[in-house]
């Protein structure tokens, strides 16, 4: 059998994890079968360099075209079309997570089979119709999660669910690196907990630092370090909150990584505190699993699918009281009792949510869709 092109296309590698979501199934799919190729709007970006390291050709140009005005919509997908038709994918994976519908139109119009990634759970308000376009032109749809198949795709049969997965070699526990906690200036006894998020209001991040604040007296020797990109408006916000309730002593912010694995390693206790609108398959929350962290993770879609056999790691969404009692009951256990707790989640990772479990099943909805 002839190996088939894959096209992943994706706007940007300016925020790493849908691009190293998109890097991880690319180099892992099976050589001998697929050939993979990758498309981008710019090569802009910290992550850019990893991927054209990785040795997959990358194709720069704008493959996505304005919706109005109608005529020109016409003109420009079928542009993009004759792009693609060079390439000669016989298959396009979007990795393009808005309910852009345009890139889809000019794969019809070069005849190839084109599929996406349903990531996240928006779908109402005004981008509800071209949500429905965007899945009516897909040959296939690939959800993260249980409620995305019943919310959106309940009677569809060209829907697959296929979680995220995480390479459980990376994030397996290492040696700790002790310049990293002078860098934090936090000290060698102290016990950590973390959060790995992109800093936008919707992580509900401001509900971690209230329930930290309502535990500090009681736990002194408790640290919590905030891992993301916190050089944005609600990053500002969230450190003038820790400035105004004098935390700083308390509270360490380590600006963008884009190895989060060290941070994990130093700490026990990861949390994620996303609020209603939920997540896709929270990759960072499947790295700590696997780095053999406590999780502690709101009650919403995508997580609760991760967490669906220790339900007493879910508290509800928003509720910063229910936080606050689930981080109490694992901040008074001993270091080696969370040590044990995490071990089961590394047992959890092998078994559901391996890197190679989730290439095995995009490998089987490629040939699905182009057989």
């Amino acid at each position: 059998m002839s190996r088939k092109r894959v096209l992943f296309t994706i706007p940007n590698f300016d925020t790493a994890g849908s691009g190293k979501a998109l890097l991880n199934l690319a180099m892992g799919l099976d050589k001998q079968k697929f050939e993979a190729h990758i498309a981008c709007l710019h090569h802009r970006g910290a992550f850019f360099d990893m991927v054209k390291e990785s040795g997959i050709p990358v194709h720069v140009f704008n493959y996505l075209s304005p919706a109005r005005p109608f005529h020109k919509l016409l003109t420009n997908t079928w542009k993009v079309s004759r792009m693609f038709k060079q390439i000669q994918p016989d298959i396009i994976h979007s990795f393009n997570y808005s309910a852009d519908y345009t890139e889809a139109l000019s794969a019809r119009m070069a005849g190839i089979p084109w599929i996406f990634t349903k990531k996240n759970m928006s779908w109402g308000g005004a981008s509800k119709r071209a949500w429905k376009l965007r899945s009516a032109l897909a040959k296939g749809i690939i959800v993260q999660n249980t409620d995305m198949k019943a919310l959106f795709y309940p009677h569809r049969k060209n829907v697959q669910l296929i979680p995220r997965g995480v390479n459980i070699e990376n994030f397996a526990p290492k040696a700790l690196d002790g310049s990293l906690r002078e860098k934090m200036q936090t000290a060698s006894d102290d016990r950590l907990l973390i959060c790995v998020a992109n800093f936008v209001p919707v992580k509900g991040i401001g509900l971690l630092l209230q329930a930290f604040e309502a535990l500090r007296t009681n736990f002194p020797n408790w640290k919590l370090w905030l891992v993301g990109d916190d050089s944005n408006e609600y990053g500002k916000t969230l450190r003038s909150w820790v400035q105004t309730h004098n935390l700083d002593a308390w509270i360490k912010f380590s600006g963008k990584q884009v190895n989060v694995r060290p941070y994990l390693q130093q700490s026990e206790i990861f949390v994620l505190t996303t609020l209603d609108k939920g997540e896709g398959s929270p990759v960072a929350l499947l790295e700590a699993m696997a780095n053999g962290k406590v999780v502690i993770g709101s009650a919403v879609p995508g997580i609760k699918d991760q967490l669906n056999a220790f339900p007493e790691h879910l508290f509800k969404a928003g509720d910063w009281e229910g936080l606050t009692e689930r981080l109490r009951f694992f901040m008074n256990a001993s270091a080696v009792s969370n040590q044990m707790v995490g071990k089961k989640f590394i047992e959890l990772v092998k078994k559901k949510f391996s890197i190679q479990e989730e290439i095995l099943k995009h490998e089987a909805f490629y040939k699905h869709c182009v057989g």
